[in-house]
């Protein structure tokens, strides 16, 4: 099961510091992230613990998020599942992110090349969201799909994008990856940290099992125009697939050149 960003605590929301901010929409979206890609269905007892929100909160949410048709309740086990809605609203964000189609073929042709996975992602709080991804046809593959979410701190698309964000930004992240991470913090930071200045020396980002023991990868980020944000890519595999000897000689170069080719593209445009 993919790992989930902890809920919103109520005594850090920004709505205690901005007037603007509307706390229950924030715990409904908190109850909508409960659900991960290999659940079906989410009690309210499940979303609590899953958010850390009172379970009488969370009653009122499922609730009235079934009213709106973002939750479908089954009747049978008085459980939530998604619903349309959510799919709606996906699929609307995804059409409206055009760079997909111009990266898509770059990261197809690599995928095959390699046999492993190659996707892009966007960061979300604490996680990296896959927004698009491509597979070689080998056996060995990683099952991540759009709409996945990988840790920030340690993995090589979120280390990548720590490598080219804003300052304001890669601050802002920093400080909530260390509120997040407790003790396990000074780790991360430098996890980060290595990562940038492989990023700024070789041109991409390294992980060799901080995130999953079996699995390598390299990344790379790149800035979007007139202050979109920041795309970061990864192409990983199975180490079996990709042994960590050959990421800075052979996978780490092709995903910069790869990515090279889709911010050339991306310039055109």
């Amino acid at each position: 099961m993919m790992p989930r960003e902890a809920g919103l605590d109520p005594e850090k929301l920004p709505g205690n510091r901005d007037r603007m901010f509307v706390t229950a929409l924030a715990r409904g979206l908190d109850v909508l992230r409960a659900f991960g890609g290999a659940d079906r269905t989410l009690g309210n007892q499940d979303i609590a613990r899953r958010t850390g929100l009172p379970k009488a909160t969370v009653c009122r949410m499922t609730h009235t998020l079934t009213e709106l048709g973002y939750l479908r309740a089954d009747s049978a086990t008085g459980k939530y599942r998604l619903d349309i809605g959510v799919l709606s609203l996906g699929y609307s964000a995804l059409s409206s992110l055009d760079f997909r189609e111009v990266a898509r073929p770059f990261m197809q042709t690599l995928a095959l090349e390699t046999d492993a996975s190659v996707s892009m992602g966007r960061r979300h709080r604490a996680a990296m969201v896959y927004v698009e991804s491509a597979r070689g046809r080998g056996p060995l593959k990683l099952n991540l799909e759009v709409g996945s979410r990988i840790p920030l701190g340690t993995t090589s698309m979120g280390k990548a994008w720590f490598a080219v964000a804003p300052e304001a930004e890669r601050a802002e992240a920093m400080d909530f990856l260390k509120a997040r991470h407790g003790a396990d913090w000074p780790a991360v930071r430098k996890e980060i940290e290595d990562g940038m200045r492989d990023h700024a020396t070789l041109g991409f980002t390294q992980t060799t099992g901080a995130w999953q023991s079996t699995i390598h990868s390299v990344g790379r980020a790149i800035p979007l125009s007139g202050g979109r944000g920041v795309l970061s890519f990864n192409c990983g595999a199975p180490a079996l697939v990709m042994p960590a000897d050959r990421l800075a000689a052979d996978f780490g170069p092709r995903l910069v050149e790869t990515v090279g080719r889709i911010e050339a593209s991306l310039a055109r445009r």
